[in-house]
């Protein structure tokens, strides 16, 4: 098992919701406060909050509040996680297919004189 298996199956758990995975998507634009991350959902505010509250716990998004604005932002580096597992995942034929794949874009000694 990895050494960040736990953090694999928080990240894992919290995008399993699409809703979530919606919320992730639009704040990988840039940060916003939790209304207009409410717009796009008919669901009462509580609940969206419950769906930030997963994210936060995962350690994908961070939030602040200032006064009786809260904003929300999708942490540096949270999915590097599922990238490095995704990578891990590959199968050798995968890795050889690829190194195969660069070897033929590289030109020949002839093409480059």
């Amino acid at each position: 098992m990895p050494k960040y298996h736990d953090e694999l199956d928080a990240v894992l758990r919290a995008l399993a919701d699409p809703t979530r995975r919606a919320i992730v998507e639009r704040l990988a634009a840039s940060p916003a406060v939790v209304s207009e991350l409410a717009a796009p959902f008919s669901m009462a505010l509580p609940s969206l909050m419950q769906h930030l509250r997963v994210l936060e716990d995962a350690g994908v998004v961070t939030s602040q509040k200032h006064g009786r604005v809260r904003t929300v932002t999708l942490r540096p580096g949270a999915l590097d996680v599922l990238h490095l597992w995704l990578g891990e995942q590959r199968t050798p034929a995968e890795r050889q297919a690829d190194r195969l794949g660069i070897h033929l874009i590289r030109p020949t000694a002839k093409e480059t004189s």
